[in-house]
């Protein structure tokens, strides 16, 4: 597949920088997977507690605690907005496929030259962003009470993300403006990654995400907030962007060049002075990864809006707004970047 092409770039940001890897926690073995599995279940968060998403050196796994600052950082923080709140949508569910889902074709709109091939694993239950919970900051796009998953595929409105992971053989799929209809399933563009290179998008091409970037390894989930800490980087969006990117974002998609905005993949990472003690536990799973690992700007939206899995188990998130914009501070990983001057 052309996303394995560049698969050596994956480690570009990481290894230009020359960061020490996460340390592993010991991950018990992968469950059979014989049938699709939805996010919000205890048994994805058995299979998700033996996932490795993608390799422990890649730039996701990678600890950012102790990089320098970048020289820019507070005018950043200040262009995005240093005294606005941070924010979360619970909108980004994904579904668990086994290692032979049957494969389907998708009938791809806008970005065809920017989507592999399919056909894709897609299943009949696959989760539309924003189902089953009601909380983002595009509210026309909120389930209505008791509206079926069905209807939602075929009549939902917004950017109707659908994650699929086949964690046996290491793919993700993720799909922007998916549609169920009479005819099949149909999308804005398709963005296949492998979970085991890490490899990066083809350079310019864009994803679900305006950054080109995979959205599931950046989505906080239940299973890591229940063991105490997100063990990964995480994504976020900004009203303004620079029309520039950073590995190993892919993409950029902004008319703006004032170098107070963010490219698209610039990193974030909460203070370390920041205490985080009187906050609830799955509260401070995030903040603690928040820390180590930082953030990605992934889109245009929202000021300081995270992504979190929409699952009822997760707890206390609405503490998360406590914290500001100038709370953060803009990290220099030493990864390569791409800017139109």
């Amino acid at each position: 597949m052309r996303v394995d092409r560049i698969a050596g770039l994956a480690l570009v940001a990481a290894g230009a920088a020359g960061f020490a890897v996460a340390g592993e926690r010991v991950r018990p073995p992968m469950p059979k997977i014989t049938a699709p599995v939805m996010f919000d279940t205890p048994e994805a968060d058995k299979i998700l507690s033996a996932m490795q998403v993608f390799p422990p050196d890649n730039a996701w796994n990678q600890d950012i605690s102790k990089l320098p600052v970048h020289a820019n950082s507070k005018a950043i923080v200040a262009g995005i907005g240093a005294d606005k709140p941070l924010g979360f949508n619970l909108d980004m569910g994904f579904i668990l496929v086994p290692p032979d889902q049957k494969r389907v074709d998708v009938k791809l709109l806008d970005y065809p030259a920017e989507s592999e091939p399919g056909p894709y694993p897609v299943p009949d239950n696959a989760p539309i962003e924003n189902w089953p919970l009601t909380r983002n900051e595009d509210v026309k796009s909120l389930p209505k009470p008791g509206q079926t998953l069905e209807d939602i595929q075929r009549n939902g409105t917004g950017d109707r993300h659908i994650i699929i992971v086949d964690p046996v053989n290491g793919f993700l799929s993720e799909f922007w403006q998916a549609k169920k209809t009479d005819a099949g399933w149909q999308a804005s563009n398709a963005a296949v990654f492998n979970l085991k290179t890490g490899a990066l998008r083809p350079e310019r091409w864009t994803s679900g995400d305006a950054a080109g970037l995979p959205i599931f390894p950046a989505v906080v989930r239940f299973d890591e907030c229940e063991r105490g800490m997100v063990e990964h980087a995480m994504r976020f969006t900004v009203r303004r962007s620079r029309r520039g990117y950073v590995l190993p974002a892919t993409h950029w998609a902004s008319p703006h060049k004032d170098p107070n905005y963010p490219r698209m993949g610039e990193r974030f990472r909460l203070r370390q002075d920041f205490d985080v003690t009187a906050f609830p536990p799955h509260a401070q799973a995030v903040l603690k990864g928040l820390k180590k690992y930082g953030m990605f700007v992934a889109d245009n939206g929202s000021e300081w809006l995270m992504s979190i899995a929409p699952d009822r188990r997760l707890q206390g998130l609405e503490s998360l707004t406590k914290v500001k914009g100038s709370d953060f501070e803009v990290v220099e990983t030493g990864a390569r970047s791409v800017e139109d001057k």
